[in-house]
Parts: C-alpha cells; structure tokens; sequence
C-alpha cells in the first residue's frame, strides 16, 4: 500500500445532478471529507468548476472520475488539457495504448492516472454479452491490472473483492488501488455487484475506498461519513 494518510482513504462520490448540488453537499459533509469523486454524470452540469472550486476554495482533493477512451492521440490531448487544473485522480480505461498516451498527456503534473480494470457493476453474463473473451472476473481484472501497471498507471480501480489479488501483484508495489463498490454494514447495494465493507477494502490492499449513495442519501450524509471514517481509523 501506499502511504496515504488515513483521513484521505475515504472518497465520497458527488454523483449529484449539479455542481449546486455537488457544493450543498460539500458543505454538509465539512472536514468529515477530504477528498472527493466528480464523474461523468456531473460533467455537463458544471463538474469541472465544481472541481475546481473545491480544490482552490476549500483546500479538498479532487478524483476526476472520467473513464477516458480513445485513440491516444485524443486521449494524450484530453488529459494534458485536465492536467492544468491541477486535479489528484483521472480514471482512464485500462488498456495499455490509453494507459501510456494519458500518462503523456499528464507529462509532470501531479496528476495521477488511475486505469478501470472491471467496471464493479458488471459480472460474467455482462462480459459475455460484450464479448469479453472467457475467464473468471478476478482473472481478468488482475491480468488488465498488471498490464495497466506496465503501460504506466499510478494506479487502478478494482472492486474490493479483487484489491487483495491486485496487492500480491509485483507491479503493484508503490501504485494505488482504489475501491468504489463499498457498502458499509446493512446499506443497499444499488447496481453494485462487486462489494465489500469498508474495512474489509482497505485491509485487502485498498488505499482508497469510493462511498457515494450510503454518504448522500443517508439522512444525515455527516454522520454517514463521519461513520465510515471512524471504521477506518479503528483498522
């Protein structure tokens, strides 16, 4: 694992319509979070700015969560114009030929790049209707991981059902593996498939776990947070 410091191993989702709503939430949750995750969904209602926001207002950190596919060309250009802003974490999608030409794009900005192996809201009969070639989902993912890792990425994001497989991988020493698919005890797992609680990700090799609907729709999302935190400090 990385040395990541413990207050920063919690992500929380801002999968939220807007960045009005992105910014509500923010200042409900207050220092229970530091780091958040802004995807695709909120791109078109003003997630950028959000970010932005954020990270130079409120001194948080930001996992843009972006899930880039391209030919490198377009991807190299795509992240090197993220890359000005001065973000922490850009998902790409794990093929080695996207993985190398964002870690161009990136060139020596702190911007790390994370590569998705398996998205977690996907089993066996999903790959096969994509067409993905045979083989076990954990055979899989640690096998883009590895080649992930090859190609350059700081990191990957895995369910936390393969962090550990991940871990024990010699190309992981040193890179992030960060978990979305966590569900604290008793929350309802949503489209998610591939889940674990949160101290069972971070013990299984985790440096980051992503929390979204068990922090937002929680009736009082501080004490949500506030929660997970506290089960992670107790590790």
């Amino acid at each position: 694992m990385t040395d990541t410091p413990a207050k920063d191993r919690l992500i929380a989702a801002l999968d939220v319509p807007n960045a009005l709503a992105g910014l509500q939430l923010a200042g409900q949750l207050g220092d229970a979070v530091s780091f958040y995750k802004i995807g695709l969904g909120m791109l078109t209602g003003g997630g950028l700015a959000l970010a932005n926001e954020l990270k130079q207002d409120h001194g948080k950190r930001i996992f843009l969560d972006m899930k880039l596919f391209d030919i490198g060309a377009t991807v190299e250009a795509a992240v090197r114009g993220l890359a000005q802003f001065d973000l922490d974490f850009l998902t790409v999608h794990g093929d080695p030929h996207v993985v190398r030409a964002a870690r161009e794009g990136a060139g020596a900005s702190g911007l790390k790049i994370l590569a998705v192996t398996v998205l977690t809201s996907l089993d066996r009969a999903d790959l096969d209707a994509c067409l993905i070639r045979d083989g076990a989902i954990p055979d899989l993912v640690t096998e883009r991981a590895a080649r992930a890792f090859e190609a350059g990425a700081h990191g990957v994001i895995a369910s936390p059902q393969e962090a550990a497989l991940i871990r024990a991988l010699p190309e992981a020493a040193g890179r992030l593996i960060v978990t979305p698919g966590v569900r604290p005890a008793g929350a309802a797992l949503g489209d998610q498939k591939r889940v674990a609680t949160p101290a069972s990700a971070i013990r299984d090799g985790a440096d980051h776990i992503v929390v979204g609907r068990p922090i937002w729709q929680a009736a009082d999302p501080r004490a949500a947070a506030q929660a997970i935190q506290a089960e992670l400090a107790a590790l």
